[in-house]
C-alpha cells in the first residue's frame, strides 16, 4: 500500500473505511460515557452541576493534549499499535467506572478515556491516507465522520437503557465490553490497515516537529477546526435551552431541535463525499459554511415561524455537515504539499487537537451568555464563528 493507493480493489478500501469507521464510532460514544449517567452520579456522589461538569473539562483537556502529543506516537511506532493502546483505555475507562466509589475516581475515569480519545484522529487519518485509493478519500472521510455522529447517537440511548434497568454501574461495565470488538477486529485486521514494513518508519525525509510546527497552514488548520467546533459546541449544549428561549418551545420540542440539527448533520457528512470528490474543497466549505451561517443569523432574528424551527435547525446541521469531508481532504492537502506521508500523525495530531480545545472552552464562552438570557447574542456568535473559519480554510489554500 502506499498514500497513492489509486489501484487497490474495491473490496480493500471498503474494509479498510469499514474497520477505521467502526472504531471511531466507538471513540464518539465514549466522549458520552459519563454524560448519560449524570443523573445516577450526581446523587450517588453529591455533586451539583459544575462539579460533574467538571468531569467532561477534565477528558477534553486530557484528550486536546493528548491528541497533539500521539501525532509523534504514532509516527514512531505506527498508527495500529498506537490506536490499539487507546480503545485499551476505553475499555479499562469503562471497567474503572463501574468500580468507582468517590469522586477523584470518576475524574480519573475521564482522564482515561480522554486518553484513549486523543490517539483517533492521528491514527484514524494516517491509517485512510496511506490505504485508501485516493479517488476514494473523500468517501472514507465521510464514512468517518458519520461513524462518529453514530457514537454520539447510540450513547445516550445504550448508557440510559441499561443504568435505568440494572444501575449505571452494569452500563458502565457494558460500555467497557463495548470497546472489546473494535480491539479485536483492529488487532485481527492490522495487517490490511498499515503496510508493516513502512509502519515505524513512513516514507518521505526525516521532518522534525518543530518544522511543522513552524508552517503556516498547519496553524490555519488548527484555527478552523477550534472556531468550528467552538460553533458546533454551543449548538451541542445549549440548542435547546436556545429554542425554548427564543421560540418559547416546550422541553420537547426544543430537544427534538437539537436531535434534527445533529441528523441534518449526519445526513451532510454523507452527502459530503460525493461533493469533495468532484469540487475544490475549499469552495465547498466556503458555500456551505457560509449558508449555514446565514441560517443560524435568520434563527437569531426570531422571524421564524415555531413550526419551521426544527427544518431549519435540520439545514444548519446539514450545511455544517456538507463541509466536513472537503475539510479533512483540506488537512490532507496541506500535510502532503510540504511533509509527504513522513507527519501525517503529527500533522493531524495537533490540527485536530483544535477540535477539543473548541469544545472545552464552548460551554466556557457561551454559558455566561446563556446564564445572562442573551440567546441571540449566543446565536450572532455562533454565525460569526462560522465565518471566521471560512476566512482560515481560504488562508491554508492561498498559503
Amino acid at each position: 500500500m502506499t498514500v497513492q493507493a489509486s489501484l487497490a480493489p474495491p473490496r480493500q478500501d471498503a474494509y479498510v473505511i469499514a474497520l477505521v469507521g467502526f472504531a471511531h464510532g466507538v471513540s464518539h460514544f465514549f466522549h458520552l460515557l459519563l454524560p448519560p449517567l449524570f443523573p445516577w452520579l450526581m446523587p450517588e456522589f453529591g455533586l451539583d452541576f459544575v462539579g460533574i461538569g467538571s468531569t467532561m473539562t477534565v477528558f477534553f483537556v486530557v484528550s486536546g493534549v493528548g491528541q497533539a502529543l500521539s501525532g509523534l506516537a504514532v509516527d514512531r511506532f505506527g498508527p495500529v499499535r498506537v490506536l490499539a493502546a487507546g480503545i485499551s483505555c476505553f475499555i479499562a475507562a469503562g471497567l474503572l467506572l463501574a468500580q468507582a466509589d468517590s469522586f477523584a475516581a470518576l475524574m480519573l475515569v475521564a482522564a482515561v478515556a480522554g486518553l484513549g480519545n486523543s490517539v483517533f484522529h492521528p491514527c484514524d487519518f494516517t491509517i485512510l491516507n496511506r490505504n485508501v485509493s485516493t479517488p476514494r478519500l473523500g468517501h472514507a472521510f465521510s464514512v468517518h465522520g458519520l461513524s462518529g455522529n453514530l457514537g454520539w447517537a447510540l450513547a445516550p440511548v445504550f448508557m440510559t437503557g441499561i443504568a435505568a434497568h440494572s444501575g449505571w454501574r452494569v452500563a458502565a461495565l457494558a460500555a467497557g465490553l463495548l470497546a472489546v470488538p473494535a480491539l479485536a477486529l483492529i488487532v485481527l485486521g492490522r495487517r490490511h490497515l498499515v503496510d508493516e514494513s513502512r509502519d515505524a518508519a513512513p516514507a518521505g525525509r526525516p521532518v522534525t516537529t518543530l518544522e511543522i510546527l513552524k508552517v503556516g497552514p498547519v496553524w490555519m488548520c488548527f484555527a478552523f477546526f477550534f472556531l468550528l467546533t467552538m460553533a458546533f459546541g454551543a449548538f451541542q449544549n445549549f440548542g435547546a435551552p436556545l429554542m425554548q428561549g427564543l421560540y418559547d418551545m416546550s422541553v420537547a420540542g426544543a430537544a427534538a431541535t437539537l436531535s434534527t440539527y445533529l441528523l441534518g448533520g449526519a445526513a451532510g457528512i454523507l452527502a459530503g463525499g460525493f461533493l469533495a470528490r468532484s469540487a475544490r474543497q475549499d469552495a465547498v466549505i466556503a458555500c456551505a459554511l457560509g449558508a449555514a451561517a446565514l441560517a443560524v443569523l435568520l434563527l437569531a432574528s426570531g422571524w421564524v415561524p415555531a413550526s419551521a424551527v426544527v427544518g431549519l435547525m435540520a439545514s444548519i446541521g446539514f450545511l455544517t455537515g456538507l463541509a466536513g469531508p472537503s475539510r479533512d481532504l483540506l488537512v490532507r492537502r496541506a500535510a502532503t504539499s510540504r511533509f509527504g506521508q513522513a507527519a501525517f500523525g503529527r500533522v493531524y495530531g495537533f490540527v485536530y487537537s483544535g477540535l477539543d480545545t473548541g469544545l472545552a472552552l464552548a460551554p466556557l464562552v457561551f454559558g455566561g451568555l446563556m446564564d445572562g438570557g442573551r440567546f441571540t447574542t449566543v446565536l450572532v456568535g455562533i454565525a460569526l464563528l462560522q465565518v471566521v473559519a471560512i476566512g482560515t480554510a481560504m488562508r491554508v489554500v492561498r498559503t
